[in-house]
C-alpha cells in the first residue's frame, strides 16, 4: 500500500534497522522502543491486522518469532519477555499492517502494560464459553 509507513520501510523507501530479512519478513528495531531491543516483526506482504492476514503465513511469522526471541535473550541477558499484536484503535493500533512485538522486559524497567482483571462468575464464564466453543 503506497500510504503504509511499514510498506516503504519494507520496500526501502524509509531506513530501518533491520535485524533479519527474508523473502516473506522483515524484522527492525522499533523505531520508538518500549525498552531497548524492542523489534517488529513485519510480514512483506500487506495485511491490516490478524483478521486479514493468511493463518499460513502467521503460522510462519510465529515460528520466526519465536527464533528471534531466543537470539535476542541469548544476546542481551534478558530473562522476560512481552510479545504484543493489536488489531484496531480501541486495542492500541497505531498502523494498520498487521505486526508483532517482541520487548525484552528486565526487573524494575519501568514498563506497564496492564489491563483490570474482570470478576466474572461461573455462569458468566459458562455463557462466553457456550458463544465461542468451535467444533
Amino acid at each position: 500500500m503506497s500510504d503504509c509507513i511499514f510498506c516503504k520501510i519494507i520496500n526501502g523507501e524509509i531506513p530501518s534497522a533491520t535485524i533479519y530479512e527474508d523473502e516473506e519478513f522483515k524484522a527492525i528495531l522499533d523505531r520508538f522502543p518500549a525498552n531497548e531491543g524492542h523489534v517488529l516483526i513485519l510480514p512483506k506482504q500487506h495485511s491490516a491486522n490478524i483478521f486479514d492476514i493468511d493463518p499460513q503465513q502467521a503460522g510462519r511469522l510465529f515460528v520466526l518469532a519465536t527464533k528471534i526471541a531466543r537470539e535476542m535473550k541469548n544476546i542481551l541477558g534478558f530473562e522476560h519477555l512481552n510479545v504484543m499484536q493489536n488489531n484496531g484503535t480501541v486495542a492500541g493500533q497505531t498502523v494498520f499492517h498487521f505486526h508483532l512485538h517482541l520487548i525484552p522486559r528486565y526487573e524494575n524497567d519501568g514498563i506497564t502494560i496492564a489491563y483490570h482483571p474482570m470478576d466474572l462468575t461461573d455462569a458468566q464464564i459458562e455463557d462466553m464459553r457456550k458463544k465461542l466453543e468451535m467444533s
